[in-house]
């Protein structure tokens, strides 16, 4: 698999883990971040997914 197939990081360079150990740049936890590289595309995918919920929750 080349570089460019892999799942991208949604890092933004705003790094710093809440309360709640969520980053508050990215919405990732600190065990998704630490594991990131590790992670299958799928696996990387489903974080995405839930990222996605996270950041819905931010803004209500």
């Amino acid at each position: 698999m080349s570089v460019a197939d892999k799942v991208r990081s949604p890092c933004v360079q705003v790094c710093a883990l809440d309360e709640n150990d969520m980053c508050i740049g990215c919405q990732r936890t600190g065990d998704e971040i630490l594991r990131w590289t590790q992670m299958t595309n799928e696996e990387r995918r489903e974080v995405l997914r839930q990222v996605a919920v996270r950041e819905e929750n931010v803004a209500l």
